[in-house]
């Protein structure tokens, strides 16, 4: 039997600080001209992927009016994870008191670790699985 998956929330989480692209262009080559934005966001001195993460599973959670306990799959992305071992997914799911039996997986694919979650979850739903 084939079950259909659906996005029932989303969340994000954008730091509050910001640098500017001149700033950006001094240290590095190709001058602010070049650069696609006026300006970055950037994380604050206690923030990483992983509170970046934290927070906006957080918003979605709260968007979609989901039991944390319900949750049976947490998949996190990110260029740069702040351990080298520790899976941000298990951390995140404590933190948000997810169920310990769910599917936890980090990814990381640059650009596409988003969508390559959202197939591989969408796989485990149609099958079944969760």
């Amino acid at each position: 039997m084939k079950y259909l998956a659906s996005i029932l929330g989303y969340g994000a989480y954008i730091p509050r600080f910001r640098i500017e692209a001149k700033e950006i262009s001094r240290v590095h080559t190709g001058g602010a001209e070049r650069a696609p934005v006026r300006q970055k966001s950037v994380p604050g001195p206690d923030e990483d992927s992983l509170t970046i993460a934290y927070e906006a599973a957080r918003y979605a959670l709260r968007r979609a009016g989901i039991d944390p306990s319900l949750v049976e799959a947490l998949y996190v992305g990110s260029e740069s994870p702040p351990y080298a071992v520790k899976p941000s997914a298990t951390v995140i799911a404590e933190a948000l008191g997810f169920s310990r039996k769910l599917y936890g997986i980090d990814m990381e694919f640059a650009c596409k670790a988003g969508t390559t979650a959202l197939i591989s979850v969408a796989g485990l739903i149609g099958a079944g699985v969760i």
